[in-house]
């Protein structure tokens, strides 16, 4: 459900708004009826669903500011209509733009707007002194906000003794008390200092998480746009030049502009290991047997293979030598012959910058998986080395990465179907299927074969 949306939004300001308008909707350039009036904004149109983060991002003079002003009704449009939760605030009326101001809009200001005559406290309690609730409850969930926020024991102090990071931290806690549909975040952070800006940053994160609100957050900041932004719209000269989400800007860029706006984002920190990770067929089933092991070795041209159970979850791997010993041995399953130690996991939102290094020292490529375990894909060195062509020479720090437990129990059922299945696999070519009768031992392989990774044949032909 979009809880604000924009339909064809123009802002001009000057004595001819209308005469303006038409001529741009004529496809006139803005330039050149700089004398008529200043195009703040033209033609601008999106949604923003409800728990979603929505940044604009755009330089001086984009026509952010001058948009988000739109949303909360200071400025009215020129043309076309800005809905919030379903009501154009357009054609309302001055008492009912209030209540909505009251009861639907929250805001931060980039310097913090905050009484200082007021203590902590009853600025964080303002919003809600606005709604006319009860002096007691106001003031009690202003000092639930402040704690929140981290800011628990300040309340009786003023905002002439806290530090700028604590003074907006007051403005956010106001924001939140108010508990408004909306919050729109005008430049919130840019008057910090680098390190309590990234402070911040992190803990609206970290609030997002818990309390999905609806937040507008205008930047000129691309590092901050990529990092909070669900989505991101880049406005150029008053229009929207592309609407997407982070890994659709830097990859998929729409027009020069935006190629140009992006180039030197350290895209490490914003491309996760599920924009480069690789499906694999190196996978086989902790019921199966060594010979049904064998067969998947020669096909996929592999010296290892991930073991999962029937509902994908990851277990360990397997490599062609234990499975050749465990054939001669006359071993049923792979269960007792499956290796956990040295299996690196990784979320699929983890970034790229976070995967250089445990990629470097892993045995086998770096297995993603989801909050449950289960194998979605593979990150081999090979993805990395290519996508470094695209990504810029910093690694980031470590890490988001988790060792494979030594011990993973299957959450499936082992039956006499499961067992059946192995007849389905490939026949066996010579090599390892020789090997189990002594003939010759297992192939060598790379020298620090990865599992799920090519061999040296695949890579020459790729």
């Amino acid at each position: 459900m979009a809880v604000v949306r924009a339909s064809h939004v123009y802002k001009v300001f000057g004595r001819h708004e209308k005469e303006v308008v038409r001529r741009l909707k004529a496809g006139e350039d803005r330039k050149d009826l700089a004398e008529l009036g200043t195009a703040a904004v033209i033609d601008a149109s999106f949604e923003v669903d409800e728990g979603e983060i929505f940044v604009v991002m755009g330089l001086s003079g984009s026509g952010k500011s001058t948009l988000i002003r739109m949303i909360n009704g200071l400025w009215d449009a020129s043309d076309g209509s800005m809905e919030i939760v379903g009501n154009d605030i357009s054609k309302m009326s001055g008492s009912q733009l209030r209540q909505v101001r009251r009861d639907h809009i929250s805001m931060v200001f980039q310097h913090f707007a905050l009484l200082p005559h007021r203590t902590v406290r009853e600025n964080a309690a303002y919003g809600l002194e606005l709604q006319d609730v009860a002096t007691k409850e106001r003031l009690e969930r202003a000092d639930s906000w402040l704690d929140t926020v981290g800011l628990g024991g300040w309340g009786d102090k003023y905002p002439g003794q806290l530090s700028g990071g604590m003074q907006q931290r007051v403005g956010l806690a106001r924001a939140l008390a108010a508990e408004t549909d909306v919050l729109l975040m005008d430049e919130a952070f840019s008057a910090l200092d680098p390190l309590i800006r990234r402070e911040m940053q992190v803990q609206l994160v970290e609030l997002q998480s818990k309390l999905n609100k609806t937040i507008v957050f205008i930047t000129h900041d691309l590092n901050e746009a990529m990092y909070l932004g669900d989505r991101i719209a880049v406005m150029r000269d008053g229009r929207i030049a592309q609407i997407g989400d982070s890994e659709d800007i830097l990859t998929r860029p729409a027009d020069e502009y935006v190629a140009n706006f992006v180039q030197d984002v350290d895209r490490t920190r914003v491309l996760t290991a599920s924009s480069i990770m690789r499906d694999t067929q190196a996978v086989v089933a902790h019921t199966a047997g060594p010979r049904y092991a064998m067969r998947l070795f020669e096909r996929e041209r592999v010296t290892g293979l991930f073991v999962v159970d029937r509902t994908r979850h990851l277990m360990g791997t397997v490599s062609d030598r234990a499975v050749v010993r465990a054939a001669r041995e006359g071993v049923d399953t792979l269960t007792d012959i499956t290796e956990t130690e040295g299996i690196l996991t990784v979320k699929p939102d983890t970034p790229i910058s976070e995967l250089f290094a445990p990629s470097s020292t892993a045995r086998v490529p770096l297995a993603v998986v989801d909050d449950d375990n289960r194998l979605l894909g593979i990150v081999p060195r090979v993805a990395l080395l290519d996508s470094m062509g695209q990504l810029s020479p910093e690694t980031g720090e470590m890490p988001a990465v988790s060792l494979l437990p030594s011990t993973v129990e299957p959450q499936d059922e082992v039956t006499d179907e499961s067992r059946a299945s192995e007849a389905g696999a490939p026949d066996a070519k010579p090599g390892i299927a020789a090997s189990v009768n002594g003939e010759e031992d297992a192939p060598e392989g790379p020298p620090a074969g990865e599992a799920g990774a090519p061999t040296s044949d695949d890579q020459k032909g790729a």
